[in-house]
């Protein structure tokens, strides 16, 4: 396991359940993550200070921090605190402003991430896919179009109309280190998260798919464990397939992750309001990649966080069962 290197694509707190889970096992990770968002604090970064929203990074950054001391511990608890009073800051974490002031000190937000990272001493590293600003388009169904990450995850319009097309605006290129991770993995997880706004946003980045064709690793694609108004709506795992197959052919996948636990009622419950049910599992026995049927779900109960203004998820993706899995796989090849 000490010589195999794994890269995890994606964002958000499903890249965190992923992230958390492997460096038990291992310190050769890299995280490359969405540099697409657009809402919350995000929002602020962009349009204020003209820099790359760094929440994805910030939570991967978290995921993959020191644990092993009290004072580790604390400052783990400081990255992830959220401020819920004062003007201007409300819906803001301490982590997100501590990388806008180090970027603003080192004159460069790769050098801060890098800087943050030693100081969290966390196993591996954090990568953002791209170093140039953009937005997602979304095109729908209906002919109309979506501009903005936020806008996507968070629909103003009917969430039920097909999305048909993800794409940057400007064109995005991938860095040099984001194509030669990609290329150099031993393992590439792909997901879960937010279909298109957190994987597939990583995939439209020109440079990404080409690097995942050329790499001989063993791709995993991990199922979200319910599906998303204004993206996924009424998705199944086959349909789920469908659309990444549009963006990176499922020739290049080798195995997918899905959920074969029941969502506890309460739960389904507090997302029938959002339009969201589990995935399906519909498979078909003959399929190009080998399919894991398992218990992903966390047992832990997720609270929103005081001055969180965003939605988020109810039920997540539990990361000591997701990393055991990809690690088996990773031991079988």
């Amino acid at each position: 396991m000490k010589n195999k290197n794994f890269t995890v694509i994606g964002g958000g707190m499903g890249t965190y359940s992923v992230l958390f889970g492997l460096k038990k096992y291992t310190d050769k990770i890299t995280a490359i993550v969405t540099m697409a968002d657009s809402g919350g604090s995000a929002k602020k970064e962009r349009d204020e200070w003209g820099l790359l929203p760094s929440s994805d990074i910030r939570k991967s950054l978290i995921a993959l921090s020191d644990v092993s001391s009290e004072d580790s511990m604390l400052l783990r608890r400081l990255f992830q605190y959220r401020y819920s009073e004062g003007s201007g800051v409300t819906g803001m974490s301490f982590g997100n402003l501590f990388l806008v002031a180090l970027t603003k000190l080192l004159n460069s937000q790769e050098k801060a991430i890098v800087k943050a990272a030693k100081i969290l001493k966390i196993k591996g590293r954090v990568l953002p896919v791209t170093n140039q600003k953009c937005d997602l388009i979304a095109s729908y169904a209906d002919g109309s179009k979506v501009i903005g990450e936020h806008f996507i995850d968070e629909p103003k319009h009917n969430g039920e109309i097909k999305l048909t097309n993800l794409s940057t605006k400007p064109a995005t290129y991938a860095t040099p280190q984001v194509k030669k991770a990609i290329e150099d993995s031993d393992v590439i997880i792909l997901g879960p998260g937010g279909f298109y706004t957190t994987v597939i946003a990583n995939l439209v980045v020109k440079g990404v798919v080409d690097s995942i064709k050329k790499s001989r690793a063993v791709k995993i694609f991990i199922l979200n464990l319910m599906t998303e108004y204004g993206q996924t709506y009424r998705f199944t795992a086959s349909k789920f397939i469908h659309e990444l197959d549009k963006y990176l052919p499922i020739k290049h996948l080798d195995f997918c992750l899905v959920n074969n636990a029941p969502i506890p009622g309460k739960v389904l419950l507090k997302y029938k309001k959002f339009h969201a049910v589990p995935v399906v599992n519909d498979f078909e026995k003959t399929t190009p990649f080998k399919v894991i049927s398992a218990d992903l779900i966390s047992g832990k109960t997720v609270r929103k966080e005081k001055g969180d203004l965003l939605l988020r998820s109810f039920i997540r993706h539990d990361p000591e069962k997701l990393a055991s899995l990809c690690i088996k796989i990773a031991n079988l090849v």
